[in-house]
């Protein structure tokens, strides 16, 4: 959207991909949307760094954007009423701006039902709510790990905040005044938590936390970005290694949080709130995260340790190693430059999620071993597990051969799922911006 709205940052949309927007325009005249008045935006993918499975539990994470997303335009409505079209599909939802929007489980609709159901909530008016047409287009891998879902809750709220002025209601100026807050409070759309006085809904059924919208709304390019939450802190920003790309592996296991996915995906999630759940038992106190039950005493994680055992014992090991530990030491290697002391960190954080997490699958970890093989720097899964995407780190001039290589490799040794993989190369890419109409 055009204007720069409070809470928000316009970054200017990165090159490339003019047939999705063009695609998304054509859409959008399918539906009647007027030429006068009509916005558009660029939403990003992320990538996660590290931070596995950390930030709904207090912890970090390093995170940026990917050079790939959602092209979104919008015209906008005298009535209440929105119009939806995936540009590439042809798919259609129309849903009128209601608190008791039914979802539809495991289609992409789900996830601007929910942005629209929870603003008719949050931002009930007077003046009343405006719809829109909106048309889409994305060039992100569906259900891959780098938060499409994400970017369309972005999209879709960004689209109707727009609209409807939202930035300038009281509800919104009580609770939402930097990009991180908004952040903060899209991750709750999403959870369906409540935000400050924004009250909750029951999101679109996950357990997550608010990296994936951080990361898709703060990204800059050509940086790393550490986040922590509960609620979203920035902590320090890193260089992306100069002469260095990302080559990213989609597995062709998809990964849908929304689909068969989400017991497993819920389930990181509960063990970490099991865990605060038996610190707050046993010391009576009320700490609000994880993260900040391990900062309250300096033997915090000792005592810990002793409340619980099992599945339990071994998450709260990955929690500790992956945000206290690797996550700074990793931050503090490239600021210095020293990619060389970058792999065995992020060979760790991928062994955690294997042997703790448990959220990787036979592909991701054949994947990032493969890529090690190769000769990653640092090679990672990264997003909710239980399929999705692996990126390493290759130097630029080397990206484009290690891309065919790996890829070779992988089909001999995923002959079947590597029909649907895909393999590109990015770099640290800008967040929310705004497209030339």
């Amino acid at each position: 959207m055009a204007r720069r709205r409070r809470g928000a940052s316009l970054n200017p949309a990165p090159p490339g991909a003019a047939d999705l927007l063009e695609r998304a325009h054509a859409a959008l005249q399918q539906l009647g949307g007027p030429a006068a008045g009509t916005r558009g935006c660029y939403v990003p993918g992320r990538i996660e760094f590290l931070g596995k499975h950390t930030d709904y539990a207090g912890g970090r994470s390093l995170l940026c954007a990917v050079e790939r997303g959602i092209r979104l335009v919008a015209a906008p409505r005298a009535d209440g009423w929105v119009r939806i079209v995936d540009a590439r599909s042809g798919e259609q939802m129309e849903l009128e701006l209601r608190t008791d929007l039914a979802p539809r489980p495991g289609h992409w609709s789900t996830y601007p039902l929910t942005v629209a159901r929870r603003i008719a909530r949050n931002f009930p008016g007077p003046p009343a709510l405006r719809g829109a047409d909106l048309a889409f287009a994305s060039d992100l891998p569906r259900a891959a790990g780098m938060s499409s879902s994400s970017a369309l809750v972005v999209a879709v709220f960004t689209a109707l905040a727009d609209v409807n002025a939202l930035e300038r209601r009281p509800e919104y100026l009580a609770n939402i005044r930097r990009p991180e807050d908004l952040a903060g409070y899209l991750g709750s759309v999403e959870n369906g938590q409540t935000f400050g006085t924004l009250p909750g809904d029951g999101g679109v059924g996950t357990f997550g936390g608010s990296e994936d919208h951080t990361a898709i709304l703060c990204s800059q390019s050509g940086m790393l970005r550490q986040y922590a939450f509960c609620p979203v802190r920035h902590e320090r920003d890193v260089p992306f290694p100069a002469g260095w790309r990302l080559v990213i592996a989609v597995s062709g296991v998809a990964a849908d949080k929304t689909g068969a996915a989400r017991e497993g995906y819920n389930r990181a999630a509960a063990q970490a709130a099991a865990i605060l759940v038996a610190w707050r038992r046993a010391t009576a106190r009320a700490d609000p995260s994880l993260a900040a039950a391990l900062a309250s005493a300096p033997d915090a994680a000792d005592r810990m340790r002793l409340l619980v055992s099992g599945a339990l014992r071994l998450r709260l090991e990955q929690f500790l190693a992956e945000s206290t530990e690797i996550i700074p030491a990793a931050a503090e290697v490239l600021a210095r430059g020293d990619v060389a002391a970058l792999g065995p960190l992020v060979d760790r954080s991928q062994k955690l999620a294997e042997g703790c997490l448990e959220n990787q699958i036979p592909e991701t970890i054949g994947l990032a071993r493969r890529a090690r093989e190769l000769g990653a720097a640092a090679a990672s899964a990264f997003g909710a597990g239980f399929g999705g995407s692996v990126w390493a780190l290759v130097r630029e001039e080397e990206a484009p051969e290690f891309r065919v290589r790996w890829a070779e490799v992988y089909g001999q040794d995923f002959p079947t799922v590597a029909l649907r993989a895909e393999f590109f190369v990015t770099g640290a890419g800008p967040g929310l911006g705004q497209v030339s109409m």
